[in-house]
């Protein structure tokens, strides 16, 4: 079994890649492109599998799993871009969730009383 990366590892391992080529990093604007066409591409997906928009025939299979796999790596690749630690993005978003926004939904322990 291979041993799960953490983010960090993860972000490095992107960065590897892209500082492999001459291009580099998209600029902010194309990023920005890149990642609205990835989660369109996403979008599409769910409408086929959970929605009422089927395939056509002529088109080709993809998944959910590859395109959440499309959208995380252009997040990783807009993150390095602009020089952001997504663990500690994700951190100061966990806290502010189980702060500012830990009365807002319903506990399942509540609704089991």
């Amino acid at each position: 079994m291979t041993q799960r990366k953490t983010l960090e590892e993860i972000q490095q391992e992107v960065d590897q890649y892209i500082s492999q080529f001459k291009e580099g990093y998209f600029s902010p604007l194309a990023m920005m492109a890149r990642m609205t066409e990835e989660v369109g591409e996403l979008a599409r997906e769910i409408n086929h599998f959970y929605g009422e928009k089927p395939k056509k025939k002529d088109e080709g299979e993809k998944t959910v799993e590859e395109e959440l796999g499309d959208v995380f790596f252009i997040v990783l690749c807009f993150a390095n871009s602009l020089g952001i630690d997504l663990q500690e993005a994700f951190d100061r978003i966990m806290h502010k969730f189980n702060t500012r926004d830990k009365d807002r939904w319903t506990r399942i322990e509540e609704t089991e009383e």
